[in-house]
Parts: structure tokens; sequence; C-alpha cells
């Protein structure tokens, strides 16, 4: 079975963030899948097998299996678009999180993603010690999204993990407004087993969706800043989901010998 390395939101390699990709005829044991996905390391493995319509698409982080991965979902349409279905433009993956459309469009790759309901919670001590800097607003959908007075704060803060688990929330988000990008953010993720992930499209979901309501724009470029660190195009649609596109690098394609 070949493995692909794949750094989404990012144009050269050893940037944005790594998910490795495994495209299957059948599945493997759950058990398997997570094995590999340990062995890998890497924020998430995402596995495909060919359907009558498309392409089945899970996602598994170095602790469980996810409901929804942005990195990882562009790094499987980079897959499919390049080396399996190279004449087509587009892909549909079947999900957890229902029918995902990914787009290629020139070097940007557009997903087609839900949104969230976000619902503000008060700020709490608990934040302020997790993230090291106490939060000007605090919402909650998916995920726990932590908004920053300054970009500096975000860029510079050094999360206590511990903490970070105490509190509600799959990822944790740290965001503010940023210059030159509308926004700058950060996200961890010590629940799933992950320290920081180094660019999470899936968390954008939310955190365009709360800047184009406060920046009342539809269009928001988002910088994760991250030591990696990416870039991602959102855009609000009229129907209530979010296109989020980004670019891709290849990295490695392997073989892997194990029996799964």
């Amino acid at each position: 079975m070949k493995q692909y390395i794949i750094d989404a939101f990012t144009d050269k390699p050893f940037a944005g963030n790594p998910a490795a990709v495994c495209v299957m005829d059948v599945w493997p044991d759950d058990t398997s899948m997570m094995k590999l996905a340990m062995e890998n390391n890497l924020s998430e493995t995402a596995f495909i097998v060919k359907e009558e319509e498309g392409y089945h698409l899970r996602w598994f982080t170095p602790g469980s299996e996810i409901e929804l991965c942005g990195h990882a979902t562009l790094a499987s349409a980079f897959v499919i678009l390049n080396f399996f279905e190279p004449e087509s433009s587009s892909v549909r993956f079947n999900t957890l999180s229902g029918v995902l459309t990914v787009n290629r469009k020139g070097d940007l790759y557009e997903m087609d993603f839900p949104t969230y309901p976000l619902k503000e919670i008060p700020v709490t001590d608990d934040m302020e010690k997790a993230f090291g800097v106490r939060p000007v607003k605090a919402l909650l959908g998916l995920d726990l999204i932590c908004v920053f007075e300054t970009e500096e704060q975000v860029r510079n803060m050094a999360p206590d993990q511990g903490m970070l688990m105490k509190i509600e929330g799959r990822l944790q988000n740290a965001t503010a407004a940023g210059s030159g990008v509308d926004c700058v953010s950060r996200s961890f993720a010590p629940k799933v087993a992950i320290a920081e992930d180094p660019v999470c499209g899936s968390a954008h979901c939310q955190i365009a969706d709360y800047w184009s309501q406060v920046l009342g724009k539809k269009e928001i470029l988002a910088y994760q800043a991250s030591k990696r660190g990416g870039y991602l195009y959102c855009e609000m649609k009229d129907n209530g989901r979010i296109a989020i596109s980004g670019k891709a690098a290849l990295v490695a394609v392997s073989e892997i010998m194990a029996e799964l």
C-alpha cells in the first residue's frame, strides 16, 4: 500500500501542516488504522477507499478517529487529483461530516465545509491559566475559540497543555485580528494527542466565520502562526457553508510494508 506525505496550506515542503494519505482497495480494521496513525505521529493520517460515487474518507490522529479535518482533506484531494484522477477538477468525499467536495482551482484546492453555531461563553481563570494570557472573549462551537487583544499575544503564547486538557472543546483556538491578514490564530489539541496543530482547516470553519461577522467581510485571509505556518483563503457562502482553500506540496511517496 502506498502512503503519500503532503504538506497542506503551503506551496513548499516542510511548511504548512503535514498529513499522511493512504488510498486503499478495502478497509483494514480500525485497530490497524489507529496503529499506523500512531506510527506516523502526524496530526492526521487519512484513509481513502473508492466507492461508486466518489471516495470514502476517514481521519485518524495519533489518539483517535475524528469527525472533520481540513488539512488532511486538502492533502487527500491533492493525492486523488494528481495521482489517481489527474484529468478531474474535483473530488467528492463521503465522511463523518457528510459529503465534502474539493475543487481544484489553479494551484488552490477549495474545500466545501460546514460551519457551526458559536455561542459566547464566559472567559474563565482556567482559560487565562491555559493560554498564559487572558482572552477578551470566548466562544464555543465544535471547538473553543478564544479571542485575544493583539496578534503578538497569539504568536508569543506558550500554553499550559495540562490546563488546556481541563477546558471545554476538542480544539482550543487562540485568535486575534492580524496585520497583513484578516486574522492570526493557533490551535492546540492535547485531547486528541496533538500539542499544537500546525495549520487547522476545520478550526477555521469557526474562526473565519467569527471574523467574517466581526469585520463584515465574506472573504477572510487567515494565517496560522505555528512554527511551520500556513495560509487559508476562506469565503463565507450564502448557504451557511464555508469555502476554505489552500495550496499543497508533495513531500514523499512510500510503501507500507507492514500488514494492515
